[in-house]
């Protein structure tokens, strides 16, 4: 019989953008691993942009290529990994198109390893959409990207949700990646209530929660006061609302979204669903910009990744944090071990 360690299913760590800071956190992750506690991981990524910012960042990180299988039982000694080229030589803080296969192939490997069963979870380093982009990249992000690879894994599209998870605040946009402008057009009394609807199963099956409360924020100033500061949150938000209550779910709203985040309100509600990207990312991460996590709800495995970005400026200094990495990794592994007991 193999051990308990040995079979533990190991988290899959993507590279990211191998120019940013995603290697460096992988390597201190590893060096903290007995401090913080972590679960297995392998690194799916290019073990030479590894060894080389690691002698940059003057670690001693034993690296070890390996299948899925083994590296719970390597990880104790040495940082797990396999091997997916970057595609070029890589500097760090210098991001290059070349590199841009190597960063997809990294994602795809990783999905590949969580729908088969080989990985706990997903957890994603920082990717460039930019760089990606000029190499004919076709989804707005990460989360859309995702989707697509599960919906080729499943056969079956699931509506992926973006959740920003912090000590201090949960909170959900219901538009993400569009300009402003474009928000009121954009959102539906259905798209919110698909939206809730995802959140709060989630938060029952992997968090645990047993009834999820959910705040509504309001798109316009004091949520349109009664129509004069717009209609949408009476015409779409409200009525969404009343749906989800006669499903069983408890959310309430539209709430006026200025007086929605303080210590009192908060206490409140588990989550907060917002209507567009920065009026949710902005409260997440002012109340906890190190250790907040985007979490990837909706998809038929657990995705987490640090709520930051690739960092070109501080990659190799041996400056940034692993706070939110580590964070990342940590959840990851909770949700799996609470999926593992309920499923």
């Amino acid at each position: 019989m193999p051990n308990a360690v040995s079979s533990q299913l190991p988290l899959a760590l993507t590279q990211g953008d191998p120019a940013g800071i995603g290697p460096d956190l992988a390597l201190v992750a590893w060096t903290k691993r007995e401090e913080y506690g972590l679960a297995p991981f392998i690194y799916v990524g290019d073990p030479d942009v590894l060894a080389i910012r690691a002698r940059l960042l003057d670690l001693d990180v034993p690296l070890k290529t390996s299948t899925p299988e083994a590296a719970a039982s390597i990880f104790a000694t040495a940082l797990p990994v396999l091997p997916v080229p970057a595609g070029i030589d890589v500097v760090a803080g210098e991001p290059h198109v070349g590199t841009a296969g190597g960063t997809i192939a990294s994602i795809e490997k990783a999905v590949e390893l969580a729908t088969s069963g080989k990985a706990s979870a997903v957890v994603t380093n920082p990717i460039a959409k930019s760089v990606l982009y000029q190499a004919g990249f076709k989804f707005p992000g990460h989360t859309e990207f995702l989707a697509e690879l599960a919906a080729r894994a499943t056969g079956k599209r699931d509506m992926p949700v973006m959740m920003l998870a912090g000590p201090k605040l949960r909170a959900v946009p219901v538009t993400i990646h569009i300009p402003l402008k474009d928000v009121a057009s954009r959102l539906s009394e259905n798209l919110i209530f698909e939206t809730c609807r995802i959140a709060a199963k989630d938060l029952r099956e992997r968090f645990g929660m047993a009834s999820p409360r959910l705040a509504v924020a309001g798109l316009n100033p004091h949520a349109g006061e009664g129509g004069a500061i717009g209609k949408e949150d009476e015409d779409i938000i409200a009525p969404a609302v009343s749906r989800l209550r006669a499903e069983g779910i408890d959310a309430f709203g539209p709430l006026p979204a200025d007086t929605m985040f303080h210590d009192d309100a908060r206490a409140r509600y588990d989550l907060a669903v917002c209507m567009y990207h920065d009026q949710a990312l902005i409260p997440a991460k002012a109340l906890g910009f190190d250790d907040t996590v985007n979490v990837t709800l909706g998809l038929p495995f657990i995705r987490t990744s640090p709520d930051h970005g690739t960092a070109f400026g501080l990659a190799g200094q041996g400056v940034a944090r692993e706070t939110s990495l580590v964070t990342a990794l940590k959840l990851a592994s909770e949700l799996a071990g609470h999926a593992g007991k309920t499923n």
